[in-house]
């Protein structure tokens, strides 16, 4: 039996939805664990009143016409939130010397009034596209940049905002950006930038942040990038972990971004560069599957360590598995799988699952309607009606108890549990960006079923009939240019309302008459148990004659190079001592759920080589060796900033060719050791290194308007003190499987 079906998420789907089904009645009230929200008509438009007060509603542009003024009320709501993130300027501390810059462009929320790749982005491809392109338009156009130093390879890229150990490439989401470009190419100028970014950002990662033998783009988390929200608690102090990592959602983008880049190429005629994307989307969506799918729990992990193989973790994400599912990489039972099996609470779906009980409420033990919204496509795409109404009620239910659409909630059940300073949301911004695009996305989409193709597709569960329609036979949304109405049908033998055969999809007026269906409904979970064991202290390593001594502080699992030791639970373990440098991690059990993996604790033979560049050195012995660099980049805080440090080694061990590949040297303060490379050599053969340049966001153009550390105004800025030259015989890589790892 799966896990994931399991005692471990034991809680079906009636006891998640009994809150539902006495909520108020969904029409003009909605009441929920002590607080309320009731919306009524005021003229033309609406007033909400919840625990903060009364807002007034105007009339908006789009209007929806059901049997719930609450559920009309909101959607004019987030048209209104919407217009107030419409700026002609934007500001932010760290850019511009927090000075305004004019742009005619959407604002991240209240409390982030500036313009950021992944809000942007994900905003966009959800609604922005549909409610006002040509800010859209502007918006993504301010986040691509050419290049302002010519020691540099020029192009056109996207920008990867502040981050992570100083940004790209230890964060590489920014391809984010294509899927919310994707729907907005009909104006030919922003058609060619599209197209010329898309190339550019994608060669470029393909350089830096592409690990070849493993087949995946390395790169932090898409969103979470708050590091011990998610991330096991040392990355706080070192994000090397995070740069040699691959994620889940980060992958998928770039799967995204390469479907992208077949499209437009075959619409250029270039037939040959096609293809190339095409092999290249082809062979990661393989990676993928390959690499991220847990078998044990029917779910793909959120992320995995570096390394070849990568060191697999028990952690999940919603918006990694969700994007999966609706870019087609999760396909068929896989698809079904991961999403059903995925946790959830009464009050909506956890962002990441398990827990952490050290971390306070932000991506931690929260829901966020953004990746809600994501869910919902996911849900309408496996035609899960259970999921589909859970996933619609949490965002209504989010929206109408706050007043706005916020940036995250917490999740009661387990914020109840952690009070105090552990509490939340620590951030939680009115009026947030993506959560008003996945509100307006919810409507259009996940209730009327207009989709990006210009095609309409509802699927609205059964269960949502009472509110939706009460007594009256049809439900219209009226937009600029079009109506759709749907017709309920005079029969409910089924659980899920989609189009009857033959029904029109297309045109000005469309009114479809719905039939009911019985569709495969998974009962939905709730998690047991909530938080993952506490990450254990590095393991002790000593030498003892021909072995090495692995001892634990706790009783734990021991992982070697990526791979599990033993099933087996133990303090201490002997390992012998083959002339190859190893590196251990250990993680602790509870209730079938690993914790996160230790800080890494490595042993075995490192050559330092010194002096001037290139360096030399000679193979001892025949086999497959990694390098590495000391270093220490002081050019910023490990949490923000431009200025990763970046550079390229070409390796030349006896004849050509030589290998070339990246080493990251994230900011941060102290020595520290580069991400790595690996190569082989052959006995006795004289090996040269040479460090070629590098590129880091500090190069772009847009950089310069950056304030708030090194690489910004003063100019690009892409060095790191460099120490001795590392390289350690490693073993040699396993065979690539269907599944990788445990549990």
């Amino acid at each position: 039996m799966r896990r994931g079906s399991s005692a471990l998420l034991a809680l079906a789907v009636a006891p998640l939805l009994a809150h539902a089904r006495v909520a108020g009645d969904w029409h003009g009230r909605l009441d929920w664990q002590g607080r309320s929200a009731s919306m009524r008509r005021d003229g033309a438009g609406f007033l909400l009143s919840e625990g903060r007060g009364t807002r007034a509603i105007p009339p908006a542009p789009w209007r929806v016409e059901t049997a719930s003024v609450l559920f009309d009320g909101l959607f004019a709501m987030a048209q209104q939130d919407l217009r107030r993130d419409a700026v002609s300027e934007i500001t932010d501390g760290a850019w511009n010397h927090g000075k305004p810059v004019p742009c005619h462009c959407f604002v991240a929320g209240k409390q982030w009034p500036f313009v950021w790749t992944r809000d942007l982005s994900y905003s966009t491809d959800l609604a922005l596209w549909r409610f006002d392109p040509d800010r859209a338009r502007n918006s993504l156009a301010f986040k691509v940049s050419g290049v302002r130093d010519n020691r540099a390879p020029q192009g056109l890229y996207v920008l990867q905002d502040t981050g992570s150990g100083g940004s790209w490439p230890i964060s590489t989401d920014r391809v984010v950006w294509f899927l919310g470009a994707r729907h907005l190419l009909q104006a030919p100028a922003f058609a060619e930038l599209t197209w010329k970014a898309l190339r550019d950002t994608l060669a470029q990662d393909r350089t830096y942040a592409f690990d070849p033998d493993i087949g995946l783009y390395r790169g932090e988390t898409s969103f979470m990038d708050w590091r011990e929200q998610t991330y096991p608690g040392w990355t706080a102090r070192n994000v090397r972990f995070i740069a040699s990592s691959f994620a889940l959602s980060t992958n998928v983008l770039h799967y995204e971004a390469l479907r992208l880049a077949v499209q437009l190429a075959q619409r250029r005629g270039h037939t040959a560069i096609a293809t190339h994307y095409a092999r290249q989307a082809d062979a990661l969506k393989a990676a993928i599957n390959r690499w991220f799918w847990n078998p044990g729990r029917g779910l793909y992990r959120s992320y995995l360590g570096g390394g070849n193989p990568p060191l697999p973790v028990d952690a999940y994400d919603l918006l990694g598995t969700s994007l999966a599912i609706v870019s087609g990489v999760a396909d068929g039972k896989r698809a079904r799988l991961a999403l059903n099996d995925y946790p959830s609470w009464p009050a909506g779906t956890p962002v990441i699952w398990p827990e952490r009980a050290s971390q306070p409420v932000y991506h931690n033990r929260a829901m966020w309607p953004f990746v809600s919204a994501y869910a919902l496509r996911a849900a309408r795409r496996i035609q899960n009606p259970a999921r589909i109404a859970h996933e619609l009620r949490s965002l209504i239910r989010a929206a109408a108890l706050s007043g706005s659409n916020m940036e995250n909630f917490a999740l009661p059940q387990l914020d109840t549990k952690l009070p105090g300073k552990l509490g939340g949301p620590v951030v939680d911004s009115r009026r947030q960006l993506w959560s008003v695009a996945g509100y307006l996305n919810m409507v259009v989409e996940g209730v009327f079923g207009l989709e990006n193709n210009g095609r309409i597709r509802p699927e609205i569960p059964v269960s949502l009939v009472p509110m939706l329609f009460g007594d009256h036979p049809s439900i219209s949304l009226r937009m600029p240019g079009q109506v759709i109405t749907l017709v309920r049908p005079a029969k409910m033998a089924g659980n899920l309302l989609v189009a009857d055969a033959g029904a029109p999809r297309e045109g000005q007026s469309v009114r479809i008459q719905l039939k009911a269906i019985t569709a495969i409904s998974t009962p939905l979970h709730a998690p047991l148990p909530s938080f993952a064991p506490a990450t254990p202290a590095p393991a002790h390593v000593v030498q003892e004659g021909h072995a090495w001594i692995v001892r634990s502080t706790v009783p734990a699992t021991l992982w070697v190079d990526g791979r599990i030791q033993s099933d087996k639970v133990a303090r201490i373990w002997r390992l012998p001592i083959d002339g190859l440098r190893h590196c251990v991690n250990l993680t602790t059990v509870a209730h079938g759920v690993q914790s996160l993996p230790s800080r890494p604790a490595c042993m075995g033979p490192t050559d330092r080589i010194g002096g001037a560049w290139p360096r030399t050195w000679t193979a001892p012995r025949t086999g497959e060796y990694v390098l590495r660099l000391e270093f220490d980049n002081a050019n910023g805080p490990i949490n923000t900033g431009i200025t990763a440090a970046v550079r390229r080694i070409a390796i030349q061990c006896g004849a050509p060719p030589a290998r070339t590949g990246p080493l990251i040297m994230p900011q941060g303060h102290g020595l520290q050791r580069s991400s790595r490379v690996r190569f082989h050599a052959a006995a006795g053969a004289r090996c040269e290194f040479r460090l070629l340049p590098g590129f880091n966001m500090s190069y772009l153009s847009q950089a310069a308007l950056f304030t708030g550390g090194a690489g910004g105004a003063s100019g690009p800025l892409n060095e790191a003190r460099i120490d001795a030259l590392l390289i350690s015989p490693t073993p040699p890589a396993p065979r690539p499987t269907a599944t990788h790892g445990a549990p």
